[in-house]
């Protein structure tokens, strides 16, 4: 570029950021790249600089830096000098050429729309500018403000040296915009760079870039540009032009509730956005404009301050989540590999609303998906009895939301879903037990060809033809098993003749002599194993994979541990499970001589129901424990792609599609991976999350309220503090007093002595060996068909399920009466 131009052309080649500053030199590059930039041209650096060395200005400008009111006094000595005749000329010229007429006169500093500074909103801008007369005194304007109080202060806290800094000028045809907006290549709330999302309103995009009007949302997809959900702001104002600039009027009433632009015109816009973010090579925001349906780009810089990718489906919409039973299988966060598998294993959406959801890294279920489509099948109370049995009960005053669909809309997406989802499931149970049985050959012989991989591109083919259709195929028919009916109607049935105790202890008995409950496999196997009926070798290959985080791929397995198995043996000491089980099979027949004796027509029925349930459950927790191994899998192809790049752990934090980029030599995605650990830290940092969650939830704000409840979140209501009673689901008939031990971690389950009321947030199969030393077992989080209720019924050990606040009013010594019963505890010292 010649150093003495005064202008230049807007899409000029010496256009850079010393010459025409940021936002000039960005849309320098946009017009190069054939965006749709509307004309114009560059007023460079080396005019400002003119101005500012003439008339003794630049040494009025250091000495006001020096007063108590720099700003005022700086615009007085701006506004009292013309622009340099040679520069006025140069201005007027190009102004011609661009055929006159109303244009957009926009500042641009040398330290702006930069990646670690934007300057968004500190210099001014000018619109609808007519006549070369008003388009000189707008260039001086817009010199004027990178002298303004709010610049100066923007620059002293930024490090930018006062003197270092030149202003440009943009000026453009103007765009007498219909609708308009800002456009972010990756989700600006979640910071999910797999989402669009377009803001828009009517007229100018002052009001939606200033914050004075709701816009409208547009979230979609990148690749696809689908939309993945829209709401309409209730747009109240919108910037119009006037004869002297712009003003703020109301909207029609007829246009408020109305997309400012349709779903084509959303999608044109992801696809220009998704173009500009290839330009610069990093998430943008984009300030564009739509007339006569042509749009138009305006602006675009990188995204500032932009999140880790945090995945949070409470912005989805108003629903009830819930993590009960969920929460014992993914009891952490999870990293953004196991979340990327989880997405290949969940079911689809209902007419775009999602059945699991991620909130700030936990895993949840949507209740408002089933009983929205139950209640269009007229199954509603069925629906809902069936969700309280799986899910607990729902706290007095907290309603389900109902999807925001007509019921015929609903029948019709039920209709749609249906045949296949059932074909789907036939045949997935029709292969079950093949894929029971193959599944830990096929897992081990991948765990071998994984360690003998030793190019990087071939471990990412195996992952294309091996491991990926072991997630789609094997892991969703065992999903598939681990879905099988449950036993509500024989327990209902049960209750009515012999009442809630003899019930729940004829329920039990799902582990018999010669077929294995698999809830109790670790425990029964280490007995097994200090009797001397298996090897340690023997022990590992069947319980290695199971843990207290074997869902998430980042942590550990068991068998990864030389200790393990000693521990859990020293662990066990006296205690002996085949004891307990015997203690409660007498139990179990003495209360079915008491059912024989008052119903003896119906036993033999009653008899054959509860073998149903009994190998139903059996069979469920088969396909539950071979669905875990593949996790085991995924992790030690993470852990050898981390060994073949010189990465690390680094690849737990990417999803797997870009681990398989990494593997493949594009090294880009590794960029995201410390926002992504920092965020993992951050919400591991924090309690584990409500059983329930309705509406709108933040992970960070919610823990930091010292009036939140552990139970419930619910954005649409206020409700009144947890009580002091401590109340649940009797997961096991029996009373016990006993002295309490809370403990929040597995790694801590050593502390738990013999006698002690185990109390815990939440309890899964790698916590199984534990309950034989326990009086009792009481949890936050929980249902009747829980691990935690499933085990101590079998084990004949009183317990109190999904409590929500026990781990809150009970403290280690406390001396505690739990009744499995009534499903109460009560601290008694």
């Amino acid at each position: 570029m010649d150093d003495n131009a005064l202008v230049l052309p807007l899409d000029d080649v010496g256009a850079d950021l010393a010459a025409v500053g940021g936002k000039g030199e960005s849309l320098a590059r946009l017009a190069r790249a054939g965006l749709p930039v509307p004309a114009g041209f560059h007023v460079t650096t080396r005019a400002y600089r003119d101005f500012v060395s003439v008339d003794g200005l630049g040494e009025e400008i250091r000495a006001a830096l020096l007063t108590t009111d720099p700003a005022n006094v700086i615009a007085a000595a701006f506004a009292r000098r013309p622009v340099p005749q040679r520069v006025a000329e140069a201005v007027a010229d190009a102004y011609r050429a661009l055929s006159e007429g109303p244009v957009a006169v926009r500042s641009s500093a040398t330290a702006e729309d930069l990646p670690g500074a934007s300057f968004a909103g500190q210099h001014d801008s000018f619109l609808n500018v007519t006549g070369v007369d008003a388009l000189l005194d707008a260039v001086r304007r817009c010199w004027a403000s990178s002298w303004t109080a709010r610049a100066i202060d923007y620059r002293t806290r930024t490090g930018f040296a006062h003197d270092e800094v030149a202003l440009a000028v943009v000026v453009q045809r103007l765009v007498l915009a219909d609708a308009a907006g800002v456009l972010f290549t990756a989700n600006p709330l979640t910071g999910a760079r797999g989402e669009l999302v377009v803001n828009a309103a009517w007229g100018l995009g002052d009001a939606v870039v200033g914050g004075r009007v709701t816009p409208d949302t547009h979230v979609l997809a990148r690749g696809t540009h689908k939309s993945v959900r829209r709401e309409v702001g209730d747009k109240a104002v919108m910037t119009v032009l006037t004869a002297d600039g712009t003003r703020e009027v109301p909207v029609p009433d007829r246009l408020r509730r109305e997309p400012a632009v349709d779903e084509a015109t959303a999608a044109e816009l992801a696809g220009l956005g998704e173009r500009i973010q290839d330009l610069y090579g990093t998430p943008v925001d984009v300030e564009w404009a739509v007339h006569d349906g042509r749009v138009a780009i305006l602006q675009a810089r990188p995204i500032t301050n932009l999140t880790a990718e945090v995945r949070n489906d409470s912005l989805r919409g108003d629903y009830l989540w819930t993590c009960a039973n969920l929460g014992e299988a993914v009891t952490t966060v999870m990293s953004p590999l196991t979340w990327s598998v989880a997405e290949v294993l969940a079911l689809p959406t209902v007419a775009g609303h999602p059945v699991h959801g991620n909130l700030c890294g936990r895993f949840y279920f949507n209740l408002s998906v089933p009983l929205s489509v139950g209640s269009a099948l007229g199954l509603g109370k069925v629906v809902r009895r069936t969700l309280g049995s799986a899910f607990g009960r729902i706290p007095e005053g907290v309603e389900i939301p109902a999807l925001p669909l007509s019921r015929f809309a609903l029948l019709r997406e039920v209709v749609r879903a249906a045949w296949p989802i059932l074909r789907q499931e036939r045949r997935y149970r029709r292969n079950l037990d093949a894929a029971v049985a193959e599944c830990p050959v096929v897992c081990a012989a991948l765990h071998e060809r994984i360690r003998e991989i030793d190019d990087p591109r071939r471990l990412a083919a195996l992952w294309r033809s091996d491991v990926e259709p072991l997630l789609r195929e094997t892991c969703r028919t065992l999903d598939a098993g681990a879905r099988q009916p449950k036993r509500e109607k024989v327990q209902r049935d049960l209750v009515a003749l012999v009442g809630e105790g003899d019930a729940a202890t004829l329920l039990t008995g799902l582990q018999t002599g010669t077929e294995d409950l698999l809830s109790l496999g670790p425990l029964l196997g280490l007995a097994k194993l200090r009797r001397g009926e298996i090897d340690q070798a023997a022990y590992a290959r069947e319980w290695g994979h199971r843990g207290a985080e074997e869902f998430e791929v980042s942590a550990p397995r068991p068998a990864e541990d030389p200790e393990w198995i000693d521990r859990h043996l020293r662990g066990l000491a006296g205690e002996d499970p085949e004891v307990l089980l015997e203690r409660q099979a007498r139990a179990r027949e003495e209360a079915w001589q008491r059912l024989r004796e008052r119903h003896p027509r119906k036993a033999d029925g009653i008899r054959r129901g509860l073998d149903r349930v009994a190998e139903a459950a059996r069979a469920r927790e088969r396909a539950r424990s071979e669905f875990v191994r593949p996790f085991w899998v995924v992790r030690a192809f993470a852990l050898r792609a981390g060994e073949l790049t010189g990465r690390g752990d680094d690849l737990f934090f990417l999803p797997y599609q870009e681990m398989l980029a990494v593997l493949d030599g594009d090294g880009s995605p590794l960029a995201s991976v410390a926002a992504n650990r920092a965020a993992d830290e951050r919400f591991r940092s924090l309690p584990p999350y409500p059983t329930l969650i309705r509406g709108r939830f933040d992970a960070v704000a919610w823990a930091a309220d010292p009036d939140r409840r552990s139970d419930l979140h619910d954005e649409t209501a206020d409700h009144p503090p947890m009580g002091e009673g401590i109340t649940g689901f009797g997961g096991a008939v029996g009373v016990v007093e006993g002295v309490a031990r809370v403990i929040t971690s597995l790694a801590d389950g050593e502390s738990l002595q013999p006698g002690e009321v185990l109390v815990t947030t939440v309890t899964n199969i790698g916590w199984t060996p534990l309950f034989p030393r326990a009086a009792a077992v009481v949890t936050d989080i929980g249902a009747p068909l829980s691990h935690a209720a499933i085990v101590a019924r079998e084990l004949g050990i009183p317990a109190v399920v999904g409590c929500g606040n026990a781990t809150l009013r009970i403290r280690t010594g406390d001396r505690v009466r739990v009744d499995g019963a009534n499903g109460t505890v009560r601290v008694l010292t």
